[in-house]
């Protein structure tokens, strides 16, 4: 049986299981459209679980991608890859009296291989085509943490295990090429900026300036031996080499082009651990660099509607003496509800540039990726997205392989 339909029927099975033991409860009938969960709402229970401050989750996150057509290269392949998030919410001002506190707690599990890493024509491949993959095949602690809230409700702390993108250059991940999804900063800098679902030490503080307007900083522990397989629930700051700093400064206007909302985030980060330089490895220094996040709304047909178009720019800039990617770009376009009948289908479309340091003596320049997708609205429980990738100059290589993809991205919660 090939890998990938392993891990789907692996996956029906697992859904079976849970309907089975969970049907004698679930008020809604399995599967009801209408639903945010797949299970229902277990005889009201969920929903009352809710009122009374605990809200639990179990999401699911599959991409399958296929090897259509390369410059150099026909060989025909395909790679399945998942993750499981197991969460749980808990509003403390409802459960223990604590004003304005809460607290979360996310296990994930990621399994399944990725094409960027077993196809020759994508070997080197500076993105990825499957962005669940990663950061080892492995059960994880990505989140452990309690929030606070003071000063009517401005002054917002944050402290325990999660990672940076939670708070800081954070942006969807709708899309399945990496280029376009999550935190770009980890994206490339990835060897000290851990995303999800890696987590470490870290406090984040936030003030609201002003109702549309808020600065934040967090101190985050680097530390490699989160990376392990073996350390997935590693609470030890054995091995840490130092800190990640990141400040941002984030806008979210209610009504600002055509008097349609938006977000602009703009950030910078500072790494206390000392790095040996590209080009003079004898001599050290600190990884730092600047972020930039632009989301619009452009056109909406109708008022309080989600329809309607909006665009996004993502721009990097990272030290070239100490990381290997110093800048990347990335723009698209997002339609919700191209038509009355599907008001919650996507299409989407996005053009990414990643460019690799002159101080990296190895021939790679700039490697450019694309994606167009169409999501699928199926339920208010799951969406699938199949899509088209597109990789130009594979490696950074002016001579390297151009690479089609088709892939299909699905995201369930049960």
């Amino acid at each position: 049986m090939p890998t990938e339909s392993k891990y789907f029927v692996s996956l029906f099975g697992l859904l079976g299981g849970l309907l089975t033991s969970s049907g004698l409860y679930a008020a809604v009938p399995a599967f009801s459209t209408q639903s945010p969960w797949m299970l229902g709402d277990w005889n009201s229970n969920r929903t009352q679980l809710e009122q009374q401050g605990y809200q639990f989750s179990l999401g699911y996150t599959g991409e399958m991608a296929s090897l259509i057509d390369a410059k150099n290269n026909d060989k025909h392949k395909t790679e399945y890859t998942d993750q499981f998030a197991l969460g749980a919410h808990f509003d403390l001002e409802k459960i223990m009296g604590w004003e304005d506190t809460e607290a979360q707690i996310t296990v994930t599990h990621r399994n399944g291989r990725s094409l960027s890493q077993t196809h020759e024509a994508l070997q080197g491949h500076l993105s990825s085509v499957q962005e669940v993959w990663g950061r080892g095949q492995t059960w994880r602690l990505t989140d452990l943490w309690i929030k606070k809230q003071f000063l009517d409700q401005k002054l917002d702390i944050k402290v325990g295990r999660f990672g940076e993108g939670e708070d800081f250059n954070s942006f969807d991940c709708d899309f399945q090429n990496l280029t376009f999804c999550g935190s770009q900063v980890g994206n490339w800098v990835g060897d000290q900026w851990y995303n999800w679902p890696v987590s470490q030490w870290a406090m984040r503080v936030k003030y609201q300036v002003q109702p549309e307007l808020y600065g934040q900083v967090g101190v985050y522990e680097y530390n490699p031996e989160n990376l392990k397989r073996s350390k997935g629930f590693n609470l030890s700051t054995d091995g840490s080499k130092g800190a990640i700093i990141p400040v941002e400064l984030v806008w979210q206007p209610r009504a600002f082009l055509q008097q349609l909302p938006g977000e602009y985030r703009l950030g910078y980060y500072y790494s206390t651990a000392d790095v040996e330089e590209i080009e003079n490895p004898i001599k050290n220094s600190h990884k730092q660099g600047m972020w930039a996040v632009i989301q619009q709304k452009l056109t909406q047909p109708e008022p309080d509607s989600n329809r309607g178009l909006k665009g996004f720019i993502n721009l990097t800039l990272h030290d070239d003496a100490t990381n290997t990617i110093d800048n990347m770009q990335n723009i698209g376009l997002v339609y919700t509800g191209l038509s009355l009948q599907r008001p919650d289908d996507q299409l989407a479309i996005a053009f990414g540039r990643i460019s690799v340091s002159d101080k990296v003596q190895t021939g790679q320049h700039e490697e450019y990726d694309a994606e167009l997708y169409y999501g699928i609205h199926a339920t208010n429980w799951l969406t699938l997205r199949p899509n088209i990738q597109y990789i130009r100059h594979v490696g950074g290589y002016k001579n390297g392989e151009n690479v089609w993809v088709g892939g299909l991205k699905l995201q369930a919660a049960f």
